[in-house]
């Protein structure tokens, strides 16, 4: 069974920093592509950032330069830094496969950016 259990949000001012975790149980995290994903209030869920099973990265051009995504195979977890923090990053921030499958969307993380 695959399941995803993100941590890590919070409310900060602009500017700062958060580093956000995705713990993954289930065999599928190792051979997958992994993506971190965020959706606001009245919005869409976006990809925003993504990871090969290698280790090649992709962002949306929202984020490129500010966030930076990772995995430990190890401690089965994708990790998303996420620095110079902008208020239209508020959103619920949620990890999942790429393509992402509905079934395994955990509750998220919520991240409040403050101006």
């Amino acid at each position: 069974q695959v399941q995803f259990v993100e941590s890590g949000g919070g409310l900060v001012q602009a500017g700062r920093s958060l580093r956000l975790s995705c713990a993954a149980s289930g065999s599928t995290f190792r051979v997958n592509v992994m993506g971190w994903y965020r959706q606001a209030p009245g919005n869409q869920r976006e990809l925003v950032a993504h990871i090969s099973p290698g280790g090649n990265t992709n962002y949306a051009d929202s984020v490129q330069g500010r966030f930076t995504i990772s995995r430990d195979k190890a401690r089965n977890t994708v990790y998303l830094q996420m620095n110079s923090l902008k208020p239209e990053d508020t959103a619920v921030y949620y990890c999942n496969l790429v393509p992402r499958i509905d079934a395994y969307w955990g509750q998220g993380t919520q991240v409040t950016v403050s101006s």
